[in-house]
C-alpha cells in the first residue's frame, strides 16, 4: 500500500475516524442546502379570491333550466324527425333500392362493363319497368271508369222503371229526393274528390320521380359512401368491419332480387292462368299481384283477393276459379318458391322473420314490412360475427 493512500480509518475529509471535531459555522453554513426564502405576506388580492362555482353547483334554478332546456331541444327533435318523417322514409327507401340493384350492376361490370355504362342499362331497366306497369294498369282502370259514368243514366232509367220503385216513389217521393242529393251534395263531394284524387296522382308521380333520381345517386356514389363510412371506423377493426358491411350489403341486395323474382314468377303464372280462364285485363290484374307479392307475409293474400273479386263481377265460375288457383299456388309459394330462392339471401329463421315483418309493418307500414327482413338479418349477421364469439371468449 502506498503513503498517499487512503486508509480505511479515515472518513471521506481525510479526517481520522475518531476525530470527532465539529464543523465550524462557516463550514456548516457552506455546506447546508439553500432554500428560496418564503414571503412574508400574499398578495390581499389573490388571498381574498373567491373559488368560481361549477355550472351546475349554482342552485336549483340552473339545474332547472337547463334540464328544461334539453328537454325542449329533445322535443324540437323529435318534431323535426316526425314532420320530415315522410322524406327519411324516401331516402332510405331509395338507399334499399340501390343496395338491391346494386349486384346486377356489378354483375354487368364483371363482364368489362364500365360502373357508369352498367348503372345506366340497370337504371333504363327500371324505368322501362315502371313505364310498362303504367300502360298496362292506367288504360284498363281509365276505361272501366268512363264505362261506369256511360252506364250511369241507364241504372238511373231502369231504376225508374222498375215497378216496386214507382210505387214507392208515388208514396214517397223517392226520385225527386234522390235527384236533389245528386245536384247539391252528391255533385260537389264528387268534384271535389276528383280534384283530391288529381292531386293524388301527382304527389304520387313526384315521389316516383324523386324516388329515381335519389336511387341513381345512390348507385353511383355507393362505393363513395362506403369507403367514408368506414373511415369512421378504428383502423384496428376496419378490416373486419369491412368484410361484414359487404356481406350486410350482398344480404340486402340478395334479398331484393328474390323477392322480385318471386313476384314475377307469380305474376306470369296469374296472366296465364287468367288468359286461359277468359278474366277481362289479366296482364293488369297480374301486374297487380306482382305488385302486392313484393309485401312480405299479407301481400300475396291482398293480391288474391283483389284478383278474386274482379273475376266474380265478370262471372261466378271465374272467380271460384282465382279462388282455387291462389289458394294452391300460395302453397306452392310459401313451401317450394321461397325458401329456395331465399335461402342463399337472408338467413333469418321463419319465426324471426315473421316478427319483423309484423314490427316493421307497425313502424312504418308497408315500408317497415319491406325493410324489416333484411335489418333483422344484418342484426343476426353481427351478433353472429361480433356477440357470440365475444362471449365465447370471456
Amino acid at each position: 500500500m502506498t503513503a498517499d493512500a487512503e486508509s480505511p480509518a479515515e472518513g471521506k475529509a481525510g479526517r481520522p475516524a475518531g476525530d470527532t471535531a465539529e464543523p465550524t459555522p462557516e463550514t456548516a453554513a457552506e455546506t447546508a442546502p439553500k432554500r428560496t426564502p418564503e414571503p412574508t405576506s400574499k398578495p390581499a388580492e389573490t388571498a381574498a379570491r373567491p373559488v368560481r362555482p361549477g355550472l351546475l353547483s349554482r342552485g336549483p334554478y340552473m339545474i332547472g333550466l337547463i334540464g328544461g332546456l334539453g328537454v325542449l331541444t329533445a322535443i324540437a327533435l323529435g318534431q323535426m324527425i316526425v314532420h320530415s318523417l315522410s322524406v327519411i322514409i324516401l331516402v332510405v327507401v331509395a338507399m334499399f333500392l340501390a343496395v338491391g340493384l346494386n349486384p346486377a350492376v356489378e354483375a354487368l361490370q364483371r363482364r368489362g362493363l364500365a360502373r357508369r355504362g352498367a348503372i345506366s342499362i340497370v337504371f333504363a331497366g327500371v324505368i322501362v319497368a315502371f313505364t310498362l306497369f303504367g300502360l298496362a294498369v292506367v288504360p284498363p282502370v281509365s276505361q272501366q271508369l268512363t264505362e261506369f259514368i256511360a252506364a250511369v243514366p241507364g241504372y238511373f232509367t231502369e231504376l225508374s222503371n222498375h215497378p216496386t220503385l214507382k210505387q214507392l216513389d208515388a208514396d214517397y217521393q223517392i226520385l225527386p229526393k234522390l235527384t236533389t242529393f245528386v245536384t247539391s251534395q252528391l255533385g260537389p263531394s264528387l268534384a271535389s274528390g276528383v280534384v283530391g284524387a288529381g292531386l293524388v296522382v301527382l304527389d304520387s308521380v313526384f315521389t316516383t320521380v324523386t324516388l329515381l333520381v335519389l336511387m341513381l345517386y345512390f348507385l353511383g356514389s355507393l362505393n363513395t359512401i362506403k369507403a367514408y363510412l368506414l373511415r369512421l371506423v378504428p383502423a384496428s377493426r376496419r378490416e373486419r368491419t369491412s368484410v361484414i358491411t359487404e356481406e350486410i350489403l350482398r344480404g340486402i341486395g340478395g334479398y331484393v332480387a328474390g323477392n322480385v323474382l318471386i313476384s314475377v314468377i307469380a305474376g306470369v303464372l296469374t296472366w296465364i292462368f287468367l288468359s286461359i280462364l277468359g278474366v277481362k285485363y289479366a296482364l293488369a290484374l297480374a301486374l297487380v299481384v306482382a305488385l302486392t307479392d313484393l309485401i312480405p307475409l299479407v301481400g300475396a293474400t291482398i293480391g288474391a283477393v283483389l284478383v278474386t273479386g274482379v273475376a266474380l263481377l265478370q262471372s261466378l265460375p271465374a272467380g271460384i276459379g282465382c279462388a282455387v288457383f291462389f289458394l294452391l299456388y300460395q302453397q306452392v309459394e310459401n313451401y317450394w318458391i321461397y325458401p329456395r330462392v331465399m335461402k342463399r339471401s337472408v338467413d333469418v329463421t321463419p319465426a324471426v322473420t315473421v316478427i319483423a315483418a309484423l314490427f316493421g309493418g307497425a313502424l312504418l307500414g308497408i315500408v317497415g314490412a319491406l325493410l324489416a327482413i333484411p335489418v333483422a338479418a344484418a342484426i343476426a349477421l353481427i351478433i353472429r360475427e361480433f356477440v357470440l364469439p365475444r362471449q365465447a371468449r370471456s
